[in-house]
C-alpha cells in the first residue's frame, strides 16, 4: 500500500506541475507550445539527478516510487509530445514536425544525460 500511495502523490504533484507549465507558458507561445517541451526536457533532466541519486543513497524505495515513477512520470509527457507532433503533420508542417520531434528526442537523451553529470559533479565537490 505504500508503493502505491508514493507513486500516486509523486503523480499527482508531476500532473500538477505540467499543467502550471503549460498555463504558465503557452499562453505566451500559441504557435509552437512550449510547456510539454519545457515538462519533457526538465522531467529528463531531473531523472538523470534522480537515477544517481537513488543509485548512491539509502533512501527507501518507496521514495524512487515517489520522484521517478511518480512526479517525473506524470510531469513529462509522451502523449502530449506525440499529439503536438502530429498536429503539426496534419497542419502540413512537417519541418516543425521534425524540429520538434528532434527536440524532444535529443534535448531529452541530452538533459538526462547533463543530469547525471551534474550530479557527479556535486557530489565530488561535496564528498
Amino acid at each position: 500500500m505504500q508503493q502505491i500511495l508514493a507513486i500516486c502523490a509523486g503523480a499527482s504533484l508531476g500532473a500538477l506541475s505540467r499543467w502550471g507549465l503549460s498555463e504558465l507558458l503557452n499562453r505566451h507561445f500559441p504557435l509552437l507550445p512550449p510547456g510539454t517541451l519545457v515538462a519533457n526536457l526538465l522531467g529528463a533532466y531531473l531523472i538523470g539527478v534522480a537515477i544517481a541519486l537513488f543509485a548512491h543513497s539509502e533512501l527507501s524505495p518507496a521514495w524512487r516510487l515517489f520522484a521517478i515513477t511518480g512526479f517525473l512520470g506524470a510531469l513529462t509527457t509522451f502523449s502530449s509530445f506525440s499529439a503536438e507532433v502530429v498536429g503539426l503533420l496534419q497542419q502540413g508542417r512537417l519541418l516543425w514536425a521534425m524540429l520538434t520531434a528532434g527536440t524532444h528526442l535529443f534535448g531529452s537523451l541530452a538533459m538526462t544525460a547533463l543530469g547525471l553529470a551534474s550530479f557527479s559533479v556535486l557530489r565530488r565537490l561535496f564528498a
